[in-house]
């Protein structure tokens, strides 16, 4: 029996994808702040993004199938007071490693309730036409988290410091819990395959060994630690294609991996979230600690990256609707390849100008790819699990966020000199182009 006011539902599950997609930008913000109150380098800082991902992504298909066989409202339920307890701890945090601590274990309720809050809504809106229109407002609303994020972040660390980018989330948490018993349908799980935990902790330890390995080698160099870790990494990537080969019920299923539209969906998902995530990360240090500008202007320079996606993500809903995933994605890879090449005007010296270009066609270019990539992932599968279709589209979608944030940060390096650093955003852009032109060659075969 689906709820007889669908818009109700849609905006308490687009309350969530609102926290988890806040708790991405408003942070970045504040990351200068963050280390120099707690001493942590530029390392330390891709830890306090990357703690978060990871977690999120190593759990995300964990989160999915919870759902699906237990109940999508039980199990965001959970997730949101994870995430709300871990968000008090992250703004009471002593020193960096609880911080980092704290942020994984929001990652954590992060991936409990972001698949349960896409598959609630593909449930409520089984039609082809209706969904991708259910998307396109999900994921215009959940977007303002985007643009809100830097700007939000920017005055709250300049106001009150950087602790409250994290306790703003508490009221919202609060709110969440006492609305969602109230409008969603308290549903028996309809997927009966049991959790993967060999599948769950090999992915965790492959990732979070890239990432380290990658930050590493960053920090470092070729050294004992980056390669251990990347060794290890290795091993943990064998572990898991040999456990989900062996497992009856395996995390990533390779029915579904075999399927073009949705590996390819995914691969691209993948791709622009690393992309994007990475040149946020690193423009963020480029604003703050090259240029020293403060944390609230900060922020709003920043806004034309984010503004377009919660602007354009219901026109692209129904766009999708008409016309297919395809063509969004096409132009919207196109559109960012060309703003990552203009990465290569951005000078040493002050001028934002130049690096407006970048920020314009990241952002018009993600706001025509996010809603799209999403309905080709779950178009791509049967309705009934849609669960696990939506925690594999966003564990591309956060893996790719930890090793972006990981790989550009790593290529970037110190802030000081800046004239090495500002080389280092040139080298990350080039790279960034070549991958936006993989996922537009992915979405023209695939999708």
């Amino acid at each position: 029996m689906r709820p007889t006011n669908r818009g109700l539902v849609l905006a308490v599950m687009c309350c969530g994808m609102f926290l988890v997609l806040l708790d991405v930008s408003i942070v970045n913000v504040a990351l200068p702040s963050i280390g120099h109150d707690l001493g942590a380098d530029v390392s330390g800082m891709q830890w306090v993004v990357d703690g978060y991902a990871v977690s999120i992504a190593s759990l995300l298909l964990a989160g999915g199938t919870m759902g699906d066989r237990f109940g999508h409202r039980r199990i965001v339920l959970t997730g949101l007071a994870v995430f709300g307890t871990a968000s008090a701890v992250c703004g009471l945090a002593p020193d960096a490693g609880v911080l980092v601590g704290a942020r994984v274990c929001q990652g954590i309720g992060a991936a409990l309730m972001l698949p349960g809050s896409l598959a609630v809504i593909a449930d409520v809106f089984p039609g082809r036409h209706e969904q991708a229109r259910a998307l396109g407002i999900w994921a215009g609303v959940s977007s303002l988290a985007l643009p809100a994020g830097p700007t939000l972040g920017g005055l709250l660390v300049s106001a009150t410091g950087w602790r409250w980018v994290f306790l703003v989330n508490v009221p919202v948490v609060a709110a969440a819990l006492a609305l969602v018993p109230l409008l969603v349908h308290a549903g028996a799980g309809r997927h009966t395959a049991s959790l993967d935990v060999p599948g769950v902790v090999t992915a965790a330890i492959t990732l979070g060994a890239t990432v380290f390995a990658v930050i590493e080698f960053g920090r470092t160099g070729v050294g004992t630690v980056p390669v251990v870790a990347a060794v290890v990494a290795l091993a943990g990537l064998v572990a898991l294609v040999l456990a989900e080969r062996r497992s009856s019920a395996p995390m990533l299923p390779t029915d579904l991996l075999r399927r073009p539209a949705f590996a390819g969906a995914n691969v691209s998902a993948f791709v622009m979230n690393l992309v994007t995530n990475g040149t946020i990360f690193v423009v963020t240090l480029y604003l703050q600690q090259v240029h020293g500008l403060a944390p609230w202007l900060a922020g709003l320079l920043l806004l034309p990256a984010w503004a377009p996606i919660a602007l354009a993500s219901p026109a692209v809903g129904r766009l999708t609707a008409r016309v297919g995933p395809r063509p969004p994605m096409v132009a919207g890879a196109v559109l960012a390849a060309a703003g990552q090449l203009c990465t290569f005007l951005v000078p040493t010296t002050w001028s934002y100008p130049r690096l407006l270009p970048a920020l314009v066609g990241l952002g018009v270019g993600i706001a025509l790819f996010t809603t799209a990539v999403v309905v080709a992932a779950i178009r791509a599968v049967p309705a009934e699990r849609s669960g696990l279709a939506s925690g594999m589209n966003n564990t591309a979608r956060q893996a790719g966020t930890a090793l972006g944030v990981a790989t550009f940060g790593a290529v970037a390096g110190s802030t000081h000199p800046a004239s090495s650093f500002v080389a280092g955003m040139h080298h990350a852009g080039i790279a960034g182009a070549s991958l936006w032109l993989v996922a537009l060659v992915l979405t023209v075969t695939t999708v």
